[in-house]
């Protein structure tokens, strides 16, 4: 489905969003309060606790760590796959919360100042909200869309986007729609243009791939053992140990604690950060030790249900990766034929669900032992993080170079470069390797990876 959206409009929306916002953005700016713990939110974990220089910043790049393979090179096409910006909670989490704010107001006592807050909070989140992008993800994507047109300026540039050469695609969901808008509207603020038409397409098929993939539906998705690990690390020594010690700052039974329960309140400090930038009193019920607990299960999770626990979670992912190749090899083809490039960046917003299986499928972040249930003291330094992967507005950006003839390509997640797994560069070559070694290396999921055929619950022998 392919919509026109008039510039003007998304400059409208972006503006009263930002208007709105411009008091939240005031705090980002000036309150030093980050709960300590705030490194270990994953999912639900702000983009500026992976960069932490953007505090100071949001629009600074750091082009020490970001440039050009070498002097020779020029980047001639650019796929970013971006998660929706900050949100809501869902109806599922919501319902959580309630349910640990009504304990509280009814059974918590003590005296601490902390502990009176928490009994005085005002439980404001509602199901209408229902994992909708907040004012603070209009700004995560406005800022994006600028810092990405400052570190690669022929591509993501006034021209281009006029000329058409910028594509965008989302997911059907408002969160992503929105965060579409919102990239656009960050672009059109930039260079001051208004009363032209822009184009987005909802594609579901590329953006929402797992919707459409029965064996990981059926096989994953709807069926609860594939979260063995997850239900029994929620029962371990280690969870049992972070409930204990909430029940104890909240002079409650042990009983009244569940596994739910735990994650609500951490998630209610998470998203307190993430939505008013505040350092919430429901943080205090938390130390380092419990938030890398928590940590590990959102991980084990995500692990399990979209990543390396079971392969139908990755080669659901297929049909996005074909997508993403077949881009670089029309550029790659342009170029070889002394033709200009058609597209010269391809901007796709989905969700973390959209990014993690083909970062899992490219094979990155893949560590030597898999994470299960009994080895969360053995994993303290393991690669998979959703901490440091998955915040907001959490980019893949892959950018296809021309290096007097030879073509290279270079890996970004999330403004930082990223190595190709297995994959050797020389000194000097910035993790760009050539990009024809790069297909090599996919080859076999380039000559097969088939979505239609990894997605059927009884693949045909």
């Amino acid at each position: 489905m392919l919509l026109t959206i008039p510039l003007k409009v998304i400059i409208a929306h972006f503006f009263f969003s930002y208007i709105s916002c411009c008091s939240l953005w005031r705090n980002v700016l000036t309150t030093p309060d980050i709960p300590a713990i705030a490194k270990y939110f994953t999912t639900k974990g702000r983009y500026e606790e992976v960069n932490p220089y953007l505090i100071d910043d949001i629009l600074a790049v750091n082009k020490s760590l970001v440039k050009p393979p070498s002097a020779e090179c020029r980047e001639i096409h650019l796929t970013a796959i971006i998660r929706h910006g900050s949100r809501y909670p869902t109806i599922k989490n919501v319902k959580k919360m309630r349910e640990l704010h009504n304990l509280v107001v009814q059974k918590a006592s003590g005296e601490e100042r902390w502990l009176r807050e928490i009994t005085q909070w005002k439980m404001w989140y509602t199901d209408e909200m229902d994992g909708r992008l907040v004012q603070k993800g209009v700004l995560d994507h406005r800022h994006l869309a600028v810092r990405l047109s400052k570190l690669f300026p022929s591509l993501i540039s006034k021209e281009k986007l006029q000329d058409g050469h910028i594509k965008f695609m989302t997911s059907s969901k408002h969160r992503c729609v929105n965060s579409t808008l919102s990239f656009q509207g960050g672009l059109a603020k930039l260079w001051a243009i208004e009363d032209e038409e822009i184009d987005y397409e909802v594609n579901d098929a590329l953006m929402r791939f797992f919707d459409n993939c029965t064996r990981f539906v059926e096989t994953v998705d709807k069926n609860q053992s594939a979260m063995a690990e997850l239900d029994k690390f929620r029962s371990s020594a280690e969870m049992r140990r972070v409930q204990e010690k909430i029940a104890d700052r909240l002079l409650v039974p042990y009983s009244h604690i569940t596994s739910d329960m735990a994650e609500a309140a951490f998630y209610l400090c998470a998203y307190e950060l993430a939505i008013k930038t505040i350092n919430s009193p429901w943080c205090q019920l938390f130390d380092e030790a419990d938030a890398l607990v928590l940590e590990y299960a959102n991980d084990l999770k995500q692990f399990w249900k979209r990543s390396y626990g079971h392969d139908i979670n990755s080669k659901s992912s297929c049909i996005l990766f074909h997508d993403v190749f077949s881009r670089l090899d029309r550029a790659a083809n342009e170029i070889r034929s002394g033709s200009n490039v058609t597209e010269a960046a391809t901007i796709q917003v989905g969700h973390a669900d959209t990014l993690l299986p083909l970062l899992t499928l490219l094979g990155f972040f893949k560590d030597s032992v898999p994470l299960t249930s009994n080895n969360y003291v053995t994993q303290g330094q393991r690669a998979f993080r959703t901490s440091r992967m998955m915040p907001y507005a959490a980019n893949l950006v892959l950018v296809l170079y021309d290096c007097s003839g030879n073509l290279r390509l270079q890996a970004l997640l999330n403004e930082r470069p990223l190595a190709f797994p297995g994959l050797a560069t020389n000194q000097g070559e910035e993790g760009a390797p050539l990009y024809q070694d790069v297909r090599d290396h996919y080859g076999e999921l380039l000559q097969g990876c088939d979505f239609e055929k990894e997605c059927q619950l009884f693949p045909s022998k």
